[in-house]
């Protein structure tokens, strides 16, 4: 490496076993709280009144976290330093009544979840994952972790064009997994979820339940410089962005900003829910912590003034099997360092002094960055980074890390670059 933050292969061994432990946005969640839990953080409740306390906080609603630290002398008026990413990944999710089957096989009825590479579902070994809700309105995590389901493709042999017409899949028709042999039974996987879970069928009075590729996260290529796995897009940044705030957590009184961890649910299908970016849950949690620290609505204003928000999601390496699909001046790398990503359109929120304020903390850090844009004639997508400047007037930069594969079953990144990422988030969150 070139640049003079050491590589810890370390970072990205934890990576993949927080990737491996995190099936779905709910698992995601627990296992960033326990982690801030083991920094000394604690959980606060919505519905409780808050002090204005010095330490480590967290609030969880359903599949969004967030975290904040407020180190002693911190004023109401002290501004915060926001880490941004989201912790759903495009998926199969499973339908309200779930049982269905056709010609002897026994089935189960999903719907898609974001913009899914179809294909990468195909002939995998599916896991079950997720949570239910019981009668008391508890709810208990669903992590069923063997090759429980399967989309089966059909044979070459049947569709003797589909190596020379391209795949085509019905999202209907052709994406229901099976499970079985036999006749379907309403119930039959509710049943099933119950005896996993160990509580009765009766008692699970609803369910969030999703499929995921049983694969393990596994390093690639001859000097294993590579990292594949499942849902990278964004559980790479909720992981580092957890490690960047634990990190910060331990130089207390000297921070000069409050660093917060801000994870929310749903931004693969427009981040509009009550545990989206789009949703209220990041303005009140910040308004709460002032108010709880005596302060006024003048200090809510200049605190949001003050703040600044890195919204840290995947970007696009460039594809050496398409390289004519990138801008041909910018073409990200793996382990190149976190991308910088600019687009004029406002579908990311960098503008020149985000661009400074990232290219501070990565010079602080010793990291290496790139830049991204893309080429203008492929639409580019979006992140919670406009969502947020524009719901909270927050200013806000757009990073992450470069990827192939995005929003496939299995993603692949460079094995440096997630302990890259957590050196720059750590370094913003402390600046």
């Amino acid at each position: 490496m070139t640049n003079s933050a050491r590589f810890d292969r370390g970072h990205t061994d934890d990576l993949m076993s927080f990737l491996a432990a995190s099936p779905s946005p709910y698992h995601a969640v627990a296992n960033a709280a326990e982690r801030l839990e083991k920094a000394g953080f604690h959980q606060v409740a919505e519905v409780d009144e808050w002090d204005g306390t010095s330490g480590g906080k967290y609030v969880l609603r359903g599949g969004a976290i967030i975290a904040w630290y407020v180190p002693e002398g911190a004023s109401a008026s002290t501004p915060y330093r926001i880490v941004g990413a989201h912790t759903d990944s495009p998926n199969l999710r499973v339908k309200p009544i779930p049982d269905t089957g056709s010609r002897g096989w026994r089935q189960i009825a999903v719907e898609i979840y974001g913009g899914t590479l179809l294909n990468t579902w195909l002939d995998r070994d599916l896991g079950l994952s997720g949570r239910v809700t019981l009668a008391d309105g508890s709810h208990r995590l669903v992590h069923v972790d063997r090759a429980l389901l399967r989309v089966p493709q059909l044979a070459v042999h049947l569709d003797r064009s589909v190596n020379s017409d391209g795949l085509k899949l019905d999202k209907q028709r052709h994406m229901t997994p099976i499970w079985g042999l036999g006749t379907v039974a309403e119930g039959d996987l509710i049943a099933f979820v119950a005896e996993e879970t160990g509580v009765p069928a009766g008692d699970i009075k609803g369910w969030d339940l999703m499929v995921h590729s049983i694969e393990a996260p596994a390093y690639l290529g001859r000097d294993r410089e590579l990292l594949a796995g499942p849902r990278m897009d964004n559980l790479l940044s909720v992981h580092a962005g957890t490690a960047a705030l634990a990190a910060a957590a331990t130089r207390g009184g000297a921070l000069p900003a409050i660093p917060v961890l801000a994870a929310f649910d749903h931004e693969e299908n427009g981040s509009q829910s009550d545990t989206g970016a789009d949703g209220p849950l990041l303005g009140t949690v910040l308004e709460r912590s002032v108010f709880a620290r005596g302060g006024s609505y003048e200090d809510r204003a200049r605190a949001f003034a003050g703040t600044l928000c890195l919204s840290s999601d995947t970007g696009h390496a460039v594809h050496p099997n398409y390289s004519e699909r990138h801008e041909p001046g910018h073409h990200p790398m793996p382990n190149g360092g976190p991308i910088l990503k600019v687009n004029v359109n406002q579908r990311y929120a960098t503008d020149g002094s985000g661009r400074a304020v990232f290219a501070a903390a990565c010079e602080r850090a010793g990291v290496p960055w790139q830049s991204f844009v893309s080429n203008n004639s492929m639409p580019c997508g979006t992140t919670i980074g406009p969502i947020t400047a524009a719901r909270h007037g927050i200013s806000t930069v757009d990073i992450g890390v470069a990827i192939l594969s995005m929003h496939s079953a299995r993603e692949l990144c460079g094995a440096e670059d997630p302990y890259l990422l957590a050196n720059a988030l750590t370094a913003f969150l402390e600046g």
